[in-house]
């Protein structure tokens, strides 16, 4: 079954196939483009309604849909346009910019450098100044972390994480077969297959402290599930927390991604969380103390309560000691 994606990513390189190939076999182009015949009639029904703006009959491509049908022989007329040079508008350019600089960050060997080529050629075609307010930031880990992962997926080898679990302010050391690094809200993450678990895991880049070879191949275990959505747009409206904090609290609303940021008189701010894991939470709440000024629903920080109220006891303790 193909998606609508992976149709236009098709018929983006369809048209010039068939453009450079005319009367080609319709058996031929289901081969060339792995996909049935029934799939390639299909594309070329979609062409009918592409081409230049405008939409009138002399600006789409034409296909004789009729001899694709009866003879299986494909042909397009009507394209020329296609033979012009791509030119990009200068937002296009900076749009390909911010895409390409996201791979730099999490790419290596030869897609990085790769990326590195085409970034310095759109940079120079838009100038230095335009080029600088094409920026990204992701959170993707040290280079180090990212080329041993990167290895390890070439090679289909299994790893050993040194992972920093904030939400459970543990370290763990997971066995992994890697698979690919996404990006999801602006921070890279490792998709693997969890040994332990027996399942599909994500792991941040920037909370992998180490990654070292478990010695032997990774197994095959199918392919790893797609994304439809990011976590943050995952998480149900139920599972939101409103956090009232000081204002020397602000950067919560930079660091996490947040529903919506407030800013609040006499210098406090209220932000919106989406909370996928309660412990992730209850460690945030910890580590700002007396800058939350206030939580929404007060049950969501019942168990920082509890925490904080046994650590003051077992000080207390300490001291009669």
């Amino acid at each position: 079954m193909t998606t609508s994606h992976d149709q236009v990513a098709r018929l983006l390189a369809l048209t010039p196939y068939l453009r450079a190939r005319p009367w080609a076999p319709i058996d031929e182009v289901a081969r060339a483009f792995a996909v049935t015949r029934a799939q390639v009639y299909e594309d070329l029904r979609v062409l009918l309604f592409c081409g230049l703006p405008g939409g009138l009959p002399g600006d789409l491509i034409d296909v004789d849909l009729e001899a694709a049908r009866e003879e299986g022989l494909v042909n397009l007329t009507n394209a020329d346009f296609l033979d012009r040079p791509l030119r990009l508008r200068a937002d296009e350019a900076l749009g390909l910019i911010v895409a390409l600089q996201a791979v730099e960050e999490v790419a290596t060997g030869e897609t990085a450098r790769a990326a590195a080529g085409v970034l310095a050629k759109l940079r120079g075609l838009v100038g230095s100044e335009a080029a600088q307010r094409a920026r990204i930031e992701l959170v993707s880990g040290s280079p180090d972390v990212r080329a041993r992962l990167a290895a390890a997926i070439e090679r289909g080898e299994r790893v050993v994480l040194t992972y920093d679990g904030l939400s459970r302010g543990e370290t763990s050391t997971p066995v992994v077969d890697p698979v690919r690094v996404s990006v999801w809200d602006g921070v890279a993450y490792l998709v693997a297959f969890a040994l332990e678990r027996a399942d599909w895991r994500t792991y941040r880049l920037d909370r992998i402290v180490a990654v070292r070879a478990a010695g032997e191949p990774a197994a095959d275990h199918g392919p790893a599930p797609e994304a439809e959505a990011g976590w943050f747009d995952a998480v149900s409206p139920d599972n939101e927390v409103t956090l009232r904090l000081d204002g020397a609290a602000a950067w919560v609303g930079e660091y996490y991604p947040t529903r919506r940021i407030t800013a609040l008189p006499g210098g406090e701010v209220e932000v919106v969380l989406p909370v996928a894991d309660p412990r992730w939470l209850t460690g945030l709440l910890l580590q700002l103390g007396p800058l939350v000024r206030a939580v929404d629903p007060p049950r969501a920080a019942a168990d920082a309560l509890a925490q904080a109220r046994a650590a003051l006891s077992w000080y207390a303790g300490a001291d009669r000691l």
